[in-house]
């Protein structure tokens, strides 16, 4: 389990009436159980208990699923169910005549099945060391790891590790022309956003994945055709994952996890999508705690600034002739401002 340092903090929420009224964004998660999905004619490859290495495969997935009819059997015996695994009767007439070798068992309808299949499967490969807690057929595969996680909005792609790499500030923004194979099989942090551009070609130079504190709905959109249109093309292509921090709009990378990421830089770290986060391997690092009294405005005008706590400041008016209760934070040396407690976060 990774180490935390406890620096003492300028303010405890005991210390601070009303700072308990703050959302609380919590940091880091441990231990993590991170869920991979079974599609339709997924196969598992581990069992509940066994203990799993970070690139073991764990289950096998077809890259062009379909679903065939078979015919059912008859008389009584041991009849199969919905999530067995078929597999086509001997002989290579039957199988060409069934458009499959095998697959799972979906349900039954006039006496066929419906089997879901494919042609190709491939291997989904465990991006952290754990153990299985949960099998599901049908649903997924759980592994349970011990080391802490630090937990994100939103994860697209598949999931990935490598080495973590800062790549530019947490208000910076890595653009394709700053991407280049040196940074292949990392994990970049890569500031407030990137586009689309930025990440076809992080993807085609060999980077495993990207984290940043926001990335557009056109941007979501245009990378996740991008990457169907690469596996459909392309056999066997390296894992890659993306963890968003806060969402989709611009906003620079919180201090607290800008701090967390410049103290595990250079260690082996896994992206993982369920929940999404971005899993610790290196137990040997201290992680700093953030001040009690920070607090970032998460939304609104200010979204992305941070500040410490100044203390309640009652019902207030704010634009759209809203009246909200409200507390004052003091961003930098200027004088407190009040904003709406509902916009405000802070970190644990």
């Amino acid at each position: 389990m990774v180490s935390r340092t406890d620096a003492p903090s300028r303010v405890r929420v005991a210390d601070a009436p009303g700072l308990e009224l703050v959302s609380r964004r919590r940091l880091l998660l441990s231990p993590i159980d991170a869920f991979f999905r079974l599609h339709p004619g997924d196969r598992s490859l581990v069992k509940e208990g066994e203990a799993v290495g970070r690139g073991q495969p764990i289950l096998e997935h077809y890259r062009e699923p379909r679903t065939v009819v078979v015919p059912g059997q008859n008389g009584e015996g041991n009849q199969p169910a919905p999530g067995d695994r078929w597999t086509a009767p001997g002989g290579r007439a039957a199988r060409e005549a069934h458009g499959a070798t095998d697959g799972e068992l979906l349900f039954r309808s006039g006496g066929r099945w419906r089997v879901a299949s494919g042609e190709r499967a491939e291997p989904l490969e465990s991006p952290v060391a754990g153990v299985v807690h949960e099998v599901r057929a049908g649903a997924g595969v759980t592994i349970r790891s011990t080391a802490n996680a630090i937990v994100g909005r939103s994860a697209l792609a598949g999931p990935s590790w490598g080495k973590l790499q800062v790549a530019t500030g947490p208000d910076g923004e890595l653009r394709a022309q700053h991407v280049d194979v040196g940074m292949a099989g990392s994990i970049i942090v890569a500031g407030a956003r990137m586009d689309a551009e930025a990440l076809t070609r992080a993807r085609a130079v060999g980077i495993r994945g990207i984290v940043v504190a926001a990335l557009g709905i056109k941007e979501q959109r245009d990378f996740l055709a991008s990457e169907r249109r690469g596996r459909a093309a392309v056999h066997g292509l390296p894992p890659f994952g993306i963890l968003v921090l806060d969402g989709a709009s611009r906003r620079p990378i919180a201090s607290p996890l800008m701090t967390l990421f410049e103290a595990v830089e250079g260690g082996v770290v896994a992206i993982v999508g369920d929940p999404p986060a971005l899993v610790i391997d290196d137990p040997s690092v201290l992680l700093p705690s953030p001040a009690g009294d920070l607090v970032r405005v998460r939304s609104g005008p200010l979204a992305g600034a941070e500040g410490t706590w100044a203390g309640l400041a009652g019902p207030r008016r704010f634009p759209a002739g809203v009246t909200l209760e409200a507390a004052f934070v003091r961003f930098g040396g200027r004088p407190p401002v009040a904003i709406p407690i509902g916009d405000l976060e802070r970190f644990a």
